[in-house]
């Protein structure tokens, strides 16, 4: 072998030699050397961990960030719930605000609306899942609290909504001992107790601490307005509950309609001419007994034979308590009568100042035309006698927005027709 090629021997021998080291480290296999190490093993598992602790900070922190927005949107309901705002509550639920939940004092909106006789709210949180038979601080119902508040409306929805009738609070009274024992002698206070006998509620049972049946604590507390009712409940029940309801309604005889229906009578009864109970009360304006029926649920908008409703018979009547009691049924404004008229037209046609002046501040539309071509204001003049009564039946619908240029059938506008009958009064209002 040469010096040259024993050099060539040696430089590729150590070549060989250094590539081999790069691969090892001290004391170890080349395999041994290439495999990671326990850090670079432990790594990822600690930026895993990393990652975990983090996500779970970020997931404990956004269910406080929305347990605090819960509890916030609960705290405005409640809020707007005390002051009858049912916009803003309907906004708020809308938002995911509960009905059901409480304060400290154990207040949910719910419970407000039945504590303060908030008909709307009420209805708002019992389509929204109010929880019917909740109880609040006393362990009382919804309808302890209205009953004991007076609140006959309210008392009625929750009767339909089937909360129970007969719950005893802690201090020992139904809802109906509440009414007698902490209410007044008062209108009020006898159509909720009316109401509670009509739903059905028990009237035997004594109260824990009194002993005292409704009865008995309305001649304790001298209530004669509530006594009578009470005894009238209690004593006999009429052979025909169908036929002694409509003819409480007919003769006005609160007592006796809310007897009949706790003696099993149909609220939707009719009578010949196909007038409910309502439609009869209406008719001759039996306030007392149509705030009963109202309260129970019964139809403002049931037609008889001659297509008249509950509703449109207060335009005949003129009655603003009729219409008032009616209201909160919800009545259809648009339903015709039979000369296709809503109630406005026969009111302002009668001379109901009133009424009229009530009426336009719903949503009925004053423009209306019946089938005779007359609006409101065209009857006013075209029927009316010119006299103080229509003219301000005038002034009432033209200030509500009335308008002066419809026409009659025959082209006649009302102006047309006030000069033509020497209206001079009613002339000069239709011209401003």
């Amino acid at each position: 072998m040469t010096r040259r090629t024993t050099g060539a021997v040696l430089t590729a021998a150590v070549l060989v030699a250094v590539s081999a080291c790069a691969g090892t480290t001290s004391g170890g296999s080349p395999d041994e050397s290439a495999s990671p190490s326990a850090a670079d093993l432990r790594e990822p598992t600690a930026r895993a961990e990393r990652t975990e602790r983090s996500r779970t900070e970020v997931d404990r922190g956004r269910r406080a960030r929305n347990t605090a927005t819960q509890a916030e949107l609960d705290a405005r309901l409640r809020d707007a719930a005390w002051g009858d705002d049912v916009a803003t509550a309907r906004r708020l639920i809308a938002q995911g605000a509960d009905v059901n939940a409480k304060d400290e004092t154990q207040q949910s909106a719910y419970l407000i609306a039945t504590s303060e006789g908030y008909l709307d709210l009420l209805r708002l949180t019992l389509a929204n899942g109010a929880r019917i038979d909740d109880k609040d601080s006393w362990n009382g119902t919804g309808l302890i609290r209205a009953a004991e508040r007076g609140h006959a409306l309210v008392v009625g929805e929750l009767l339909q909504a089937g909360i129970d009738r007969d719950h005893v609070n802690r201090i020992g009274y139904q809802a109906v001992h509440e009414a007698v024992w902490l209410g007044e002698d008062d209108a009020d206070y006898a159509t909720t107790v009316r109401v509670l006998a009509a739903g059905g509620v028990e009237l035997d049972r004594p109260s824990v601490e009194e002993r005292l049946t409704p009865l008995q604590m309305a001649r304790e507390r001298g209530f004669a307005g509530l006594e009578r009712v009470l005894t009238r409940m209690t004593t006999g029940r009429p052979a025909d509950a169908d036929a002694a309801l409509l003819e409480a309604a007919r003769t006005g005889d609160p007592d006796g309609a809310a007897a009949a229906l706790r003696a099993g009578a149909d609220i939707e009864v009719r009578d010949a001419a196909g007038r409910t109970p309502l439609l009869l009360a209406a008719t001759y304006d039996r306030v007392e007994v149509a705030r009963l029926l109202v309260a129970l649920g019964a139809d403002p908008d049931a037609l008889d034979d001659r297509h008249d409703t509950p509703w449109l018979v207060t335009g005949v009547t003129g009655s603003v308590a009729m219409l008032e009691t009616l209201l909160p049924a919800g009545p259809d404004l648009t339903i015709e009568n039979r000369f296709g008229g809503l109630s406005v037209i026969p009111a302002s046609e009668r001379g109901h100042v009133d009424y009229v002046r009530r009426v336009v501040r719903t949503p009925i539309d004053i423009d209306h035309v019946n089938r005779l071509g007359w609006t409101a204001l065209l009857e006013a003049v075209i029927l009316g006698d010119g006299g103080p009564a229509h003219q301000e039946v005038v002034r009432i619908l033209l200030s509500a927005g009335a308008d002066r240029s419809i026409p009659d059938a025959d082209g006649v506008t009302a102006l047309d027709h006030a000069e033509r009958r020497g209206f001079e009064e009613i002339a000069r209002l239709l011209r401003r």
